[in-house]
């Protein structure tokens, strides 16, 4: 996979080979199996570029995006499923007095885009 993204949004290529996966399942099983600290900084740098990447991919149709701006999106994607970890959990992938996440099944979850 090409780690390429759109100009403005280089800074963030490093992420790309980690958390730009194209399935949620993907996403999720990486999030579930990446340290905590790497949520973090992951989070840390996602968070701030949150709005100018939302207007970036809002110039495009979602079924023409361009590769570099599909892979932002995934990154997007990524950053809002693991922000409950950082954000409630203080980077814990375990939800206090839950299920198993495993238990659940995304309907499409393995999906792509």
């Amino acid at each position: 996979m090409e780690n390429t993204l759109p100009e403005p949004f280089r800074e963030l290529e490093r992420f790309v080979p980690i958390w730009a996966l194209a399935a949620q399942n993907d996403r999720e099983a990486r999030r579930r199996r990446s340290a905590r600290d790497d949520r973090k900084a992951f989070y840390d740098a996602m968070v701030p570029r949150l709005p100018a990447i939302i207007e970036y991919l809002d110039r495009y149709p979602l079924a023409a995006l361009p590769a570099d701006a599909r892979r932002l999106m995934r990154l997007a994607l990524a950053a809002a499923e693991i922000a409950p970890t950082v954000e409630l959990y203080k980077g814990s992938v375990k939800v206090p007095f839950s299920f198993e996440e495993t238990r659940f099944i995304a309907v499409h979850g393995d999906r792509e885009d």
